[in-house]
């Protein structure tokens, strides 16, 4: 990156926190721009003009993805006194921009037909992917004002999934005839004036649409003007269909280093193609989802949502870890006989839950993350299960072992230090087969692995690592 580039960069983040600042600090602009100013309260008029003035400055110099960002970093009433200084003519590639997480906000204030004009202002692919993601069904007026060729397309896509690669595809492509010359391609490109972002290759069809092959921009300026598209295009190019997983096509962009690729039907008719953009976009989605799913949060909690809002996405995950926590104080219950009888018992306990329990972490993140990469098979899958299980037997050896002579050393109990270490590999062994297990019984049954995973874990890791303890000390102790 340019020396420019960076300090632009900086500039932009620092009118970005200038911008936060503004809108938090200053109650009296916030409630301005939202109309709730009222006679009472005592304002310095020009104190607020000026801040109104730098407000308006900033948003008007900040482009789409920087507002987006800025309205993501905003809570609820400052993010409503922003939107509405947001030009028309940038709303929509703001929306474009920001996550679905904000969007009911965005749009909350906006009637239909100031969402569509929004719309109006965003090219055909973009249209379409924001109209299936909206939570208003404005797709039959949209399609309305489109022309007879877009409406066609708007209809292709919306037969896909939310997550197939139909539904994010692009239909800015540029073809060219395998018998024609290069020169002519050039010639044909100049007369174009312009290619679609994310350009790397031109995709090569025949009089029937049908995809022969792809001509890399590359291989366009290092050859001879005088060979054919023919010789020199890749006749086996990357293409993929339309129903097609996203996430999974995602892998194979990274793997094949690509920037674009075809999207072919099933007849393998060119229908439009796949870039870069789109890719990152799907990978940053199931990151953010898979790691929300993990700590049991909704997909769609946003960190600047109410608190109503909040408490309604969490509430089921915290019900069934408040059931878990029940069962495991059961355990304990079970065993009050042999707590009452060492009290030592009650301060250790603790320590070989909670080494489970990051024990279980760090595998079933391990094994989940291995699933998303599809890196597990049959074939590897015992494998898999001994290497853990290894893992932790010498950790529960080493850990256990340490604390087993620190607890002997603190309670002068050779007996005791060696039920804690005993119950420390013990328990460890669990949480490691059972990190292995959750997400592939998960997957098995057709669930996300991710979801509430690490809930699950710690539940069972809780709840076995005390039982494991006190029923050892029962056994060796009384």
């Amino acid at each position: 990156m340019s020396l420019s580039k960076k300090n632009s960069v900086k500039l932009r983040d620092e009118e970005r926190a200038r911008l936060i600042w503004l809108l938090i600090t200053h109650k009296p602009l916030t409630a301005s721009l939202l109309g709730q100013l009222t006679l009472a309260e005592q304002v310095d008029s020009a104190a607020l003009e000026q801040d109104l003035a730098e407000v308006n400055a900033l948003v008007s110099h900040l482009p789409p993805p920087d507002l987006a960002d800025t309205l993501e970093a905003l809570p609820v009433d400052e993010r409503h006194a922003l939107w509405r200084l947001v030009s028309d003519d940038k709303r929509g590639k703001v929306l474009l921009e920001a996550s679905e997480n904000v969007w009911d906000d965005l749009i909350d204030e906006m009637s239909d037909r100031a969402l569509l004009d929004a719309l109006q202002t965003l090219d055909i692919d973009d249209q379409i992917w924001l109209v299936q993601h909206l939570p208003r069904n404005l797709t039959g007026r949209l399609m309305a004002t489109l022309p007879r060729a877009e409406r066609n397309r708007m209809r292709e896509v919306m037969r896909y999934g939310k997550n197939c690669v139909g539904a994010i595809m692009e239909f800015g492509v540029i073809t060219v005839r395998a018998e024609v010359t290069l020169a002519a391609v050039q010639r044909y490109l100049r007369r174009l004036g312009k290619m679609p972002d994310n350009t790397d290759k031109l995709f090569v069809i025949g009089r029937d649409n049908r995809l022969m092959g792809e001509l890399a921009l590359q291989t366009i300026l290092l050859n001879a003007a005088g060979k054919r598209v023919s010789e020199v295009m890749d006749a086996d190019p990357v293409a993929f269909s339309p129903e097609e997983d996203a996430e999974k096509v995602a892998r194979t962009f990274e793997r094949d280093n690509l920037l674009s690729a075809a999207v072919v039907d099933d007849n393998g008719m060119l229908l439009g193609r796949l870039t870069i953009d789109e890719i990152v976009n799907v990978v940053y989605e199931e990151t953010d989802n898979d790691l929300r799913q993990m700590g049991g949060l909704s997909a769609e909690e946003d960190v600047f949502a109410p608190v109503s809002k909040a408490v309604k996405t969490r509430w089921a995950w915290l019900a069934i870890n408040l059931c878990t926590a029940f069962i495991a104080s059961r355990v304990i219950d079970g065993f009050e006989h042999t707590i009452s009888q060492l009290v030592a018992l009650a301060s250790l306990m603790p320590i070989v839950a909670g080494i489970g329990g990051n024990t279980g972490n760090q595998t079933i993140t391990m094994i989940v993350r291995a699933l998303a990469l599809q890196n597990i098979q049959p074939g590897n899958f015992a494998f898999l299960i001994m290497r853990e299980l290894g893992v932790a037997l010498i950790n529960g050896l080493v850990w256990g072992g340490i604390m087993g002579c620190i607890t002997w050393w603190l309670y002068d109990d050779a007996a005791l230090g060696g039920v804690m270490t005993l119950a420390m590999v013990l328990n460890l062994l669990m949480a490691a087969l059972m990190g292995v297990l959750i997400p592939m019984i998960m997957t098995r049954l057709g669930r996300d692995p991710a979801v509430g995973s690490s809930v699950m874990i710690t539940a069972i890791t809780d709840t076995g690592g005390f039982f494991i303890f006190l029923g050892l000390a029962t056994l060796f102790l009384l």
